[in-house]
């Protein structure tokens, strides 16, 4: 299986760059918000995620290393702006070190909110440790209640482990606890009412999310996608939707109020009702590499110029660049578009 080398990032001009120190890009959008991808390795093989062999992982010596992780991850607190860091894989919770790259991210001055997307195998025997180190909530990823449709999708027979991990993470004070659901046609569609109530009853947040392009078996069909309008009318049926009143902002998710509230459902439409004019996210992978956008062609090599010995201030000058050349959309609509070379357990939610 090819998954392919993104091509370097091209030289920018930045002659028209604010004089900022902040993320800014060319039109007008601010990232504030730093997805860090641990590891490409996971624990579970998702059908629309990757084989049923697994892929080829990154070697060690390609990854961050602690020391590697924090300094970039202060880099981007202290001087770049970011007031956000959201920690994501793979699986996150397969990395040794996490829990002291989190308790350094808490202890930073001025320290940013944190957050964990996790499959939630593993977080039962995690959870108190994650927060004691700082964390302040996580998001699990759960797509069906039924452990014969769950064996099938994962390709493994732990669906108890993740509602040991959802009970451990509100328990611990991990709040609010986000399910992610990606609903899939002909397997688990008709769950989505199904899935809405069980959250609604323990205290669960729940979003829904748009199968995206990011598998290395480029198995994706925009027309088999459900879309967000089709989760919708499938909630209707049962529940009452209104939209909710607070500013959407950069948000992700579309939320509505669940039979006048005050719980929520939320949807997050990334093909069909893209937020890319909102978007406030930049995103570093295990191996050191920058990208502005999931669906980026191009990526800013952080690692090789940090072990050859550059500076924070050369580091925060090729993460402006970045940044200042990021593109409008993720062009999914758009004549000619291409699937990122990397899949989403190397890139990261």
């Amino acid at each position: 299986m090819d998954l392919g080398i993104p091509v370097a990032r091209r030289t920018i001009d930045t002659s028209a760059r604010p004089d900022t120190p902040y993320l800014v890009d060319r039109f007008g959008r601010i990232a504030t918000d730093l997805r860090v991808s641990l590891i490409d390795k996971c624990n579970l093989r998702c059908t629309y995620c990757m084989p049923a062999e697994g892929l080829p992982w990154m070697k060690r010596s390609e990854m961050l290393d602690t020391g590697e992780m924090i300094r970039l991850i202060e880099l981007a607190v202290r001087e770049l702006g970011v007031t956000n860091v959201r920690f994501t894989g793979g699986e996150p919770l397969l990395r040794q070190d996490l829990v002291d790259i989190i308790t350094a991210t808490s202890e930073l001055p001025r320290a940013p909110k944190t957050s964990l997307t996790t499959n939630g195998i593993n977080l039962g025997r995690f959870a108190d440790q994650l927060a004691t180190a700082g964390l302040d909530r996580v998001n699990i990823s759960l797509d069906t209640l039924d452990r014969e449709t769950f064996h099938r999708l994962t390709r493994r027979d732990r669906f108890d482990d993740v509602l040991d991990g959802l009970r451990a993470a509100k328990e611990s004070g991990l709040e609010p606890v986000k399910v992610n659901a990606v609903l899939l046609r002909n397997t688990n569609d008709h769950e989505a009412c199904d899935l809405l109530r069980f959250c609604l009853e323990r205290g669960y947040q729940l979003r829904f999310i748009e199968q995206m392009p990011l598998d290395p078996q480029h198995g994706w069909d925009r027309e088999e996608m459900i879309t967000a309008d089709e989760i919708l009318r499938m909630l209707g049926e049962e529940f009452t939707l209104t939209p909710y009143s607070a500013e959407r902002g950069s948000a992700p998710a579309e939320r509505w109020l669940v039979d006048g509230g005050p719980a929520t459902v939320g949807v997050i439409g990334s093909v069909t009702r893209p937020f890319c004019a909102t978007c406030d996210r930049t995103r570093l992978t295990a191996d050191g590499q920058l990208r502005s956008c999931l669906f980026s062609q191009t990526e800013t090599n952080l690692r090789e110029p940090m072990r050859e010995g550059a500076d924070n201030e050369e580091l925060a000058r090729l993460w402006r660049e970045t940044m200042w050349a990021k593109a409008a959309g993720h062009g999914m609509d758009e004549e000619g578009f291409a699937q990122p070379s990397r899949p989403m357990s190397s890139i990261g939610g």
